[in-house]
């Protein structure tokens, strides 16, 4: 009894897997030459596959080499910048400022505060290049390029905006310059009525 009911339910297990034609058919045939082209395709592509990543990992390498060069270039291009505003800045308190001083038209209270104005700038510009002598020089809080090329942007748009703070200053005491001298002038002229 036991040889049946394991014969019975093996038949129906059969009866499930085989569809009807397939069962009354035979066992069908495979052709092996197809399943070893099939691998060999599967061998080349898995080839092809590989070295398409290392391509890929290649061309992550260089795009990382680029961007590092770009941020380089990028934080020289800013430190030269930062380099030539600052020589405008000396430039023009250099010869500027003492002409604006020298001006018979410059009241003695007011040299005080026009030289404290413009020292203040500078004052602002050179610690600018000892924050970014820090940068430069050392590994300065562990930055990035980027990092440290952003920063060095940052400061190199402070840089411009102390030159035209320090030509505004300059312009508006020629103004006024200008204008005592037009004043003295107005002042002093005959008058033949």
């Amino acid at each position: 009894m036991k040889y049946q009911t394991k014969i019975a339910a093996l038949a129906i297990v059969i009866a499930l897997i085989m569809p009807a034609r397939v069962a009354s058919q035979g066992m069908p045939v495979y052709d092996n030459t197809n399943f070893i082209s099939l691998a060999k395709s599967l061998i080349e592509s898995a080839k092809q596959t590989s070295q398409l990543l290392k391509t890929v990992d290649f061309l992550k390498q260089q795009k990382e080499n680029l961007e590092k060069v770009n941020n380089v270039v990028k934080q020289l291009k800013a430190v030269q910048e930062i380099t030539e505003n600052n020589q405008r800045l000396f430039d023009i308190v250099r010869d500027d400022l003492r002409e604006i001083l020298n001006s018979p038209y410059i009241k003695p209270e007011e040299v005080t505060r026009i030289s404290d104005s413009f020292n203040s700038i500078i004052e602002n510009s050179l610690e600018d290049l000892d924050f970014i002598d820090q940068i430069l020089s050392s590994d300065y809080l562990k930055m990035t390029d980027a990092e440290r090329a952003a920063i060095l942007k940052e400061k190199e748009m402070n840089s411009k905006e102390m030159v035209a703070e320090i030509n505004q200053k300059t312009q508006r005491y020629r103004d006024i310059i200008s204008f005592r001298e037009m004043q003295d002038k107005i002042n002093k002229r005959e008058t033949d009525y």
